[in-house]
């Protein structure tokens, strides 16, 4: 197998594709050739016929920029990527966008782009493959036996996440991760000097990693750490000194050459010099052979563990059922038998319920794992009975992120994208900001995780405006894909676990309470699977009065008070805007009808209320500022939520 051969060919492709295109960035292909060349064709353990095989090398490309190198990749050994695909890089509706996109393309295991994220993907798949092997690896048979690679940039080094995550990575000692960093020295303003100085070498040396150093051009520097890094316990980074654009004889070596094409004359020199035809996308005869050896190598090491998958499965049937329920995402069927019941008139905070109904689930959803950001003890979500994952034993189902909001979004991503688990990650909600760039890409990959959030609002009270979350469940709302639950109560909170497990869509947000809430008294088959309903109503209500969470046990107060009054009130309860606005019109309509005048509660933003019942007549008492330091009753009522100023601010509506 001819490797520079190879990597001339991969060169190509993508300089080539990037000039068709007019867009795109061949810097990193064409730099990092040799690396790529050399894992997809020597060192991964992967069948492209079938890129879900469990037991598959992964490969992330977090430095997702340089998506043409994994393309002309993908495309040479055998993927679903036809050179057609190749050639329509960028285009409408390709199968080659310009940033790799999970579930998009053959072959691509994470959606990259934003830098670092890919780093944190690559620990949470690293982790759930020694999850996976902790609980399904026999004496007798190994079905879960691979490693995960990933390749990154100066850019995904100097991002914050990268180092929450190789921190937790390093502490897990995850053997099986191998990071390759592309070190060209070169970002889009010039070379890394200009604001990057420090030791990437140290720092993960600090971090308990295995660190080598490398030629990243020469193929055999290459299998060398490949094979060091496999032989070391722990996480392994390779820092290849590489030449960006290298090939290209005027643009090498500069950030021109890092995100805009070579341009005509460029190109045409680019080939001479490394002695490819000036035909565009050109492939030798010698590589398509090398390809379809990759392709038969890896359907004959699939057919291999199939036949160890099937002595495993015959000689140990319950872990075989297991297996399929971990990998179908199989949910019980009598899940609403098992949740803790909650009598109307007992009060508790969302939290604490939450954390009693997770306990629930998990006693019956083997693979829900998770953990929090530092915070179990406050966002209940210590899986009781059950021990907590560390580097000597993962066959536990609690995880210890550490203070890594950032990372530990980044990780459970990586953790459901790798297959077979459900996973959630907690912390306060004021701190889902931290979190926003992963839960972004969750919901663009529509994975299914679940999101924790407690601490919902001002009601923390004393810990002041920086805690108290104002605009976050807004902010959430907007992401498309993510369902935000917000429930009322200790009931609702049962049910919204329930939903949010059941969506197949995309990631779920849960958000509750500190503070405790009462039950309240609902109809008969109410649901928060609509996203609203109504909780009291009257033959010809004069207003409508909606909230969501915490503010609707105000709503029913405030109810109380006005129809003592001798005024028709309707309650709403809003947990799931998201599921609300897709339900059919007549629906929408008979919980806000449209000739009601409705008065919202929201102890947060008043954004984002009017898409219930758009051009209707509305008025709302919300929280358009920050809040204030104090016991969170005594915060609420200053800022005007209670029953007295939610009266008179209903009656003005009216009025």
């Amino acid at each position: 197998m001819n490797m520079e051969n190879i990597a001339r060919i991969v060169r190509g492709l993508a300089a080539d594709a990037v000039e068709k295109a007019n867009s795109g960035h061949p810097g990193l292909p064409l730099g990092c050739a040799e690396i790529g060349s050399q894992l997809f064709f020597s060192e991964l353990q992967h069948n492209p016929t079938n890129p879900s095989w469990p037991n598959r090398d992964r490969f992330v490309l977090s430095a997702g920029h340089g998506s043409m190198l994994l393309y002309s990749l993908l495309h040479l050994t055998g993927y679903d990527v036809t050179l057609e695909d190749l050639k329509e890089f960028r285009q409408l509706n390709s199968k080659t966008p310009g940033h790799p996109e999970y579930g998009h393309t053959p072959g691509v295991e994470t959606t990259t782009g934003p830098l670092g994220q890919g780093i944190g993907n690559a620990v949470g798949m690293a982790i759930a493959e020694r999850m996976m092997a902790e609980r399904f690896n026999t004496d007798t048979h190994t079905i879960v036996d691979h490693f995960t690679y990933a390749l990154s940039g100066d850019g995904c080094m100097m991002e914050g996440v990268s180092s929450e995550a190789a921190s937790l990575a390093g502490h897990l000692q995850l053997s099986k991760l191998i990071l390759f960093y592309d070190s060209n020295e070169i970002t889009i303003e010039g070379r890394t000097d200009l604001a990057f100085s420090e030791s990437v070498a140290k720092r993960f040396e600090a971090y308990n990693w295995h660190v080598q150093k490398i030629d990243g051009h020469s193929f055999e520097e290459v299998a060398k750490a490949v094979a060091a890094a496999k032989a070391d316990e722990r996480p392994s980074l390779i820092v290849a000194d590489t030449t960006i654009g290298k090939g290209a004889p005027n643009k090498q070596d500069t950030a021109g050459v890092h995100g805009s094409p070579l341009g005509a004359e460029e190109l045409k020199a680019f080939k001479e010099t490394i002695g490819l035809p000036q035909e565009a996308f050109f492939i030798a005869d010698d590589v398509k052979e090398a390809g379809q050896s990759v392709k038969t190598r890896g359907q004959e090491l699939e057919a291999q563990w199939e036949r160890i998958f099937e002595e495993w499965a015959e000689e140990n049937p319950k872990l075989a059922e297991q297996w399929r329920i971990y990998w179908s995402l199989e949910l019980p069927a009598n899940l609403e038998e098992i949740l803790p019941e909650y009598a109307v008139g007992s009060s508790s905070a969302t939290r604490n319920s939450g954390g009693e109904i997770l306990n629930a689930l998990a006693n019956v959803i083997p693979n829900l794992v998770g953990g929090s950001a530092d915070l179990a003890p406050s966002t209940k979500t210590h899986l009781k009975g059950y021990s907590n994952i560390t580097k000597d034993d993962f066959s536990g189902r609690n995880f210890n992120f550490g203070v890594r909001e950032h990372g530990m979004g980044a990780v459970v991503n990586g953790m459901a994208l790798y297959g077979g688990l459900r996973p959630f990650g907690s912390t306060f909600l004021v701190f889902s900001d931290y979190m926003r760039p992963a839960i972004r890409l969750s919901a663009l990959m529509k994975l299914p995780v679940i999101h924790v959030f407690t601490h919902d609002s001002i009601f923390v009270g004393e810990d002041g405006p920086t805690h108290q979350p104002v605009e976050h469940a807004e902010a959430l709302r907007v992401i498309p894909n993510l369902n935000v639950y917000r429930p009322a109560d200790a009931q609702e909170t049962a049910q919204c676990w329930l939903s949010a497990l059941r969506y197949g869509d995309g990631p779920s947000a849960i958000l509750l309470t500190r503070q405790d809430l009462p039950v309240f008294s609902k109809p008969e088959g109410w649901s928060v699977e609509r996203g609203a309903y109504v909780v009291a109503d009257t033959d010809e209500p004069q207003l409508i009065l909606a909230a969501s969470g915490s503010e609707v046990s105000l709503a029913v107060e405030t109810a109380d008070r006005l129809t003592e009054q001798g005024i028709a009130v309707r309650v709403v309860s809003v947990p799931c805007r998201e599921l609300f606005v897709k339900q059919e019109k007549a629906y929408r309509q008979s919980v806000f009808s449209p000739d009601t005048p409705i008065f919202v509660l929201d102890v947060g933003v008043s954004f984002g209320w009017y898409s219930l019942a758009p051009g209707e007549r509305m008025s709302m008492l919300t929280l358009d500022d920050f809040g204030v330091c104090g016991p969170g009753a005594e915060v609420a009522s200053y800022l005007g939520f209670n029953v007295d100023n939610a009266v008179a601010k209903a009656k003005e509506l009216l009025a």
